[in-house]
């Protein structure tokens, strides 16, 4: 089991999310406010269960991804 952050967008009532899950809700949920914040048309967040095997972990403000050798950052870092 892993945690999965969703964004719902203004005008849809769908809810989207990416290949990104968490180990605890906690790491899930601080994930889905930083991306909340970044996407220009967000409306509301939340942090879901998953059967898809956890792959990343939420360190310093930043996207670990198991077994892959780079770290994602936010655009604001420049570090893309």
């Amino acid at each position: 089991m892993s945690w999965k952050p969703q964004i719902q967008v203004a005008g849809d009532q769908k809810w989207y999310d990416n290949a990104v899950r968490f180990a605890t809700r906690v790491e899930a949920e601080k994930y889905a406010r930083d991306l909340f914040y970044r996407w220009t048309s967000a409306k509301n967040q939340r942090v879901t269960e998953s059967d898809d095997p956890v792959n990343a972990s939420w360190v310093e403000g930043a996207v670990m991804w198991k077994d892959v050798k780079y770290r994602q950052t936010t655009v604001d870092d420049h570090e893309l």
